[in-house]
């Protein structure tokens, strides 16, 4: 990319020059911490030494050991900056876009371009879309949070919410759903029937029967029946799936035990593919700690006692917002579907770590009757809930009143912010895709309150002008010296 003061640079118009400056994503580009997110995220990138290792080798002088790496490598792709890669993170929880969506939509958007930090528009892609999960991965879950703290302080700095708010929090739970198909008992044999095939080929390991044809025949004449409610001949397809099941798994692990030569890596992923599948192969209808989902095992089944939707497949998320303003201070997992109140010690533990530079820490929280009883597992913070409602004041009482308003919030994050649905891997996927969810939720409010309140950027003016008069003295200095050279030519 070429840098202020080069020749290429003469005749492109920077960004600033380009957009409204009181666009409310320009507004909140200058006023984004982005040296405290880089200075945070940055120990994450840092290149590692690596170990020497003792390397054996004949020369002139005989028979001698050296120790070849042991250094920083210097090698390697340059790194793309923090600050655009962090607000692609922003970008895409805030508008609920794919990674690959995402980079083709900043390629078009000079504000976009602009809240990343490009000082001209670049029509090209910021980067290739497997880099947003690379990074993601690469700053794991306190990264995240620091990408969330960084916009609670722009709160607290713009004046928008005052850090008053911050002792007094409304908490409640959701579920964040994975990205996995309706867990049906045909379809799991099936797909542990093909994954435990497709490992063992991968492993060298040929079977005497794969079942691959009568397994496709079950799985149809089960969705069939099951349509039809012929349940007695579901239950005979469901029963011979769970049989050829078996019989593969029993062959796979006696050909294992004659194979000493299959490679390390391939037999670990068979013998996890394999314990995966005789749990799917074992358990019943009304087993607890079943298994969902071949690929992602900390799947939950997790009744919210909705009408509509009576359960969920996922893990658990407590979100928790300000009792006046609404904004998100705090988003974290809780893998195994614990009691409500046994996830709020923990949650107003990131809220205090998120909110400690605004010098306050939650007093009052108002919650739901599924946190009652852990008064005594939170010392220091008074727990509000309707059944409490003889012995609260008046002042608890208007307090209660607006604990829904956490509902809403919760629907933004699910609709607007991408929590329907966790494509991310793992629990650790679940993580950060819930923080991450709760960071865009905050974008928006941000966005809102720079609306609401008509701020201004910090230095937008300044920089347009010095942008300004940085372009006139470039052409002054090329006229002038185009000026000496024809000059210089008439005098030879």
């Amino acid at each position: 990319m070429p840098q202020p003061g080069q020749t290429a640079d003469f005749f492109r118009q920077p960004l600033a020059e380009m957009i409204d400056l009181h666009h409310p994503l320009a507004v909140l580009a200058s006023r984004l911490p982005w040296a405290q997110i880089e200075a945070a995220l940055a120990p994450h990138f840092a290149r590692q030494a690596r170990e020497g290792r003792a390397v054996a080798q004949d020369d002139l002088f005989g028979p001698s050991v050296q120790v070849a790496g042991g250094a920083v490598a210097a090698a390697g792709r340059p790194r793309l900056p923090i600050r655009l890669m962090a607000s692609l993170l922003y970008l895409k929880h805030a508008n609920k876009l794919s990674d690959e969506e995402l980079v083709q939509r900043w390629a078009e958007n000079v504000v976009w371009q602009h809240f990343s930090g490009m000082r001209f528009y670049e029509p090209r892609l910021p980067c290739d879309a497997t880099q947003i999960g690379r990074f993601r991965t690469a700053i794991g879950e306190a990264g995240v949070e620091e990408l969330l703290k960084a916009t609670i302080d722009t709160a607290v700095t713009s004046r928008a919410i005052g850090p008053a708010e911050f002792e007094r929090l409304i908490v409640d739970t959701t579920v964040q759903e994975k990205a996995i198909a309706h867990p049906v008992d045909s379809r799991l044999l099936e797909i542990a029937r093909h994954k435990v095939v497709t490992a063992a080929k991968r492993a060298g390991i040929a079977l005497k029967q794969t079942f691959v044809r009568e397994g496709k025949a079950l799985r149809r004449k089960a969705g069939g029946y099951a349509h039809a409610k012929q349940f007695k001949r579901l239950k005979k397809t469901v029963k011979r799936q769970r049989t050829i099941l078996g019989i593969v798994l029993r062959e796979v692990g006696r050909k294992i035990k004659q194979m000493p030569q299959v490679p390390a890596e391939a037999l670990t992923a068979l013998h996890d593919l394999m314990q995966r599948a005789e749990r799917i192969r074992t358990q019943q209808p009304k087993d607890k700690n079943k298994l969902y989902a071949m690929h992602a095992p900390e799947v939950e089944c997790i009744g919210k006692g909705k009408a509509r939707k009576p359960y969920e497949f996922g893990v658990k998320v407590s979100v928790a917002v300000t009792h006046r303003q609404g904004l998100m201070v705090g988003a974290r997992s809780f893998t195994g579907n614990p009691y409500d109140g046994h996830t709020l010690a923990e949650q107003l533990e990131q809220v205090t770590i998120l909110t400690e530079d605004t010098g306050r820490s939650p007093k009052q929280v108002v919650v739901d009757l599924g946190f009652r009883g852990v008064d005594a597992h939170n010392p220091g913070v008074e727990i509000i809930h309707r059944g409490k409602f003889k012995s609260l004041t008046s002042a608890h009482r208007r307090w209660l009143k607006r604990r829904q308003a956490v509902e809403p919030a919760i629907g933004h994050l699910k609709h607007d912010n991408g929590m329907d649905r966790c494509w991310l891997k793992g629990s650790m996927g679940d993580a950060l895709h819930a923080v991450l969810c709760a960071a865009g939720y905050n974008i928006r409010w941000l966005l809102r309150a720079i609306v609401r309140l008509g701020l201004k950027g910090l230095f937008a003016p300044l920089l347009a002008r010095l942008w300004i008069w940085a372009a006139a003295l470039a052409m002054a200095t090329q006229a002038r010296r185009t000026r000496c050279g024809s000059l210089g030519w008439m005098l030879r």
